[in-house]
Parts: structure tokens; C-alpha cells; sequence
């Protein structure tokens, strides 16, 4: 049986594996580019999202009269 040694004792490439092996992987998720847009926020692009929807239903409405 090892004895334990404190980990300020080890050396640093001990310490150095003992980090990497408590670190948990993230899958390949990069959790910075997560966050969810602000609501209030003010952005150009939304409206021009809408418009171009609402075109689309608008020529679909016609094509059937």
C-alpha cells in the first residue's frame, strides 16, 4: 500500500496529472458560445427575418386566388 503524500508536496508534473485527470471534457461543446440572445436587445437582423417570412406567405396566398 502507498503511503499519501500531500498534494503540495508532489512534484509538478505529479501535481500537473492529478489536475488533468479531476478536469472534466465538455464533449465538444464550447459552453462561452451558449448564451441565449437578449430579448430587449435591439437587432436589425430580426426584423429582416420577419420580412422575408411574411413575403413568402404572402405569395403563397396569392398563388392560390
Amino acid at each position: 500500500m502507498d503511503k499519501y503524500v500531500p498534494l503540495s508536496k508532489k512534484s509538478k508534473k505529479a501535481r500537473k496529472q492529478f489536475y488533468a485527470m479531476q478536469r472534466s471534457t465538455w464533449n465538444g461543446l464550447n459552453p462561452v458560445t451558449r448564451t441565449a440572445p437578449n430579448g430587449k436587445a435591439y437587432d436589425r437582423n430580426r426584423l429582416k427575418r420577419q420580412d422575408s417570412r411574411d413575403f413568402g406567405k404572402s405569395t403563397c396566398c396569392f398563388c392560390l386566388s
